[in-house]
């Protein structure tokens, strides 16, 4: 599991990306780019970090599932994961 701290960095960003999007969109439609950099950097889409909901990993993320691969297994292992069942032959 990842740290708390980077977790709550990762929201910490989302919450900037979101107060700040509607300013993002107006400054690039109107093409003022030059004042696009005097906003924060965690405002940028682009500097947040997918990660797992469950366990907060960001590798191996699944984003159609938005949880790492370890995650995915065991719930898909306890059939919690809808349409997804294990494979045999």
């Amino acid at each position: 599991m990842a740290k708390k701290s980077i977790i709550a960095r990762d929201l910490k960003k989302a919450k900037m990306i979101n107060k700040y999007q509607k300013r993002r969109l107006q400054l690039k439609a109107d093409g003022q780019f030059d004042k696009l950099h005097l906003l924060p950097r965690n405002s940028s889409p682009c500097r947040r970090k997918n990660r797992c909901v469950i366990s907060g990993r960001p590798r191996s993320y699944m984003r159609q599932f938005g949880v790492s691969r370890i995650v995915f297994r065991e719930q898909a292992s306890l059939g919690n994961i809808p349409g997804i069942v294990k494979a045999s032959w």
